[in-house]
């Protein structure tokens, strides 16, 4: 699995980039299943790439929901006022 560009997962929807951080997230518990036994990775620079694109997608995910909720504030805050005018 490659590990993807920042640009690409810009332009991923919602649902892909919870797809992909689950796969991510079983791919580090293989690695991590892997240290634990005592074994080396295969390939140990692996660990540090997935914990980082984890990341991006975690932080992706939150500036969506944010931007969400920074869209729908005014419309409910428009009807609130709507309905204190009647």
């Amino acid at each position: 699995m490659a590990i993807i560009k920042k640009s690409e997962l810009k332009s991923m929807k919602e649902q892909q980039l919870k797809e992909r951080l689950n796969d991510l997230k079983k791919e580090l518990i293989k690695i991590n299943a892997q240290v634990a036994m005592g074994t080396v990775p295969e390939n140990p620079g692996r660990v540090r790439e997935v914990k980082k694109t984890v990341a991006r997608i975690n932080t992706l995910l939150n500036q969506q929901k944010e931007t969400k909720e920074i869209k729908e504030k005014p419309i409910k805050n428009k009807i609130k006022e709507e309905k204190k005018k009647e």
